[in-house]
């Protein structure tokens, strides 16, 4: 089975065409290596996937035959990520919160709701 369809059928990307464009820009690794979409993917093959700044690691168990449920992917994949990767997800979005510099422009619709609540509890 070609590795686009692979992630796609295991539902790691919503549609096949996006699993195709992240094969090309080279986020799909098989062993280490770039491959392309048409690369064939064999039962024991682990596959690293950036997606949203984590490296995924997926160890393939079974080749579907179509796209599955949601409930059966763990029969065809294991995921043997390391928690280190959501670690680090996290860490990035708590620095994203204190990024914003003062004076850089107006609030956003959360900053000021932010705001406001402070405020609301600065007052009782």
């Amino acid at each position: 089975m070609r590795i686009d369809k692979y992630l796609w059928c295991i539902r790691f990307y919503k549609t096949r065409s996006i699993a195709t464009e992240a094969c090309k820009k080279g986020h799909v690794k098989i062993h280490g290596d770039n491959v392309k979409p048409s690369k064939m993917v064999f039962s024991g093959e682990n596959i690293t996937v950036r997606k949203d700044q984590i490296n995924y690691q997926i160890q393939v168990l079974d080749l579907p035959t179509s796209r599955l449920g949601a409930k059966l992917v763990d029969l065809y994949r294991k995921d043997i990520t390391p928690p280190e990767e959501f670690e680090k997800l996290e860490l990035l979005k708590y620095s994203k919160d204190f990024y914003r510099k003062r004076g850089t422009g107006r609030p956003t619709k959360k900053d000021r709701r932010d705001i406001d609540d402070f405020q609301e509890d600065d007052e009782d």
